[in-house]
């Protein structure tokens, strides 16, 4: 098997240290106004865009690996942002909803979220660069087949 080329070993290194120089921004910027962390986010926004819904969907919707998720949801569920309830079809799992205190949660996270994106990307890159990175992103945002 051949190795990488440089530039793809520049363009994977720049990409992982963007996503985590961006990501740690985000984050720190809600904890600093005492707000949850994006992952959070990502989770109360699929609640209320696709309504309740399996775990396991809700993994394969994020991209998240089973047990993070499931820590996750523990912690969500304890703040009253999330509630589980039996699944009718499956007596062993359960499904998530929304709760009134998740809904406003995440209206109240937005605005804040909202700034840190532009100061992580937005500020950062012009907006037809921001265009070609969201296109040439694309492929790589979808599974890996094979």
């Amino acid at each position: 098997m051949a190795l990488p080329a440089a530039t793809t070993l520049l363009a994977w290194t720049r990409l992982l240290r963007a996503a985590d120089v961006a990501g740690q921004h985000c984050a720190a910027t809600l904890r600093t106004v005492g707000l949850p962390p994006p992952e959070w986010y990502d989770v109360l926004l699929a609640l209320e865009r696709s309504g309740a819904q399996r775990p396991r969907d809700l993994q394969t919707r994020l991209g998240t690996e089973q047990y993070a998720l499931s820590r996750l949801i523990e912690r969500m569920a304890k703040a009253g942002l999330v509630t589980r309830t039996p699944c009718p079809d499956d007596a062993r799992g359960h499904t998530l909803a929304l709760t009134i205190q998740g809904l406003a949660m995440r209206a109240a996270m937005w605005p804040i979220y909202a700034e840190a994106i532009e100061t992580a990307l937005g500020a950062r890159v012009a907006e037809e660069d921001r265009a070609a990175l969201a296109r040439l992103l694309a492929p790589l945002a979808e599974p890996i087949s094979g």
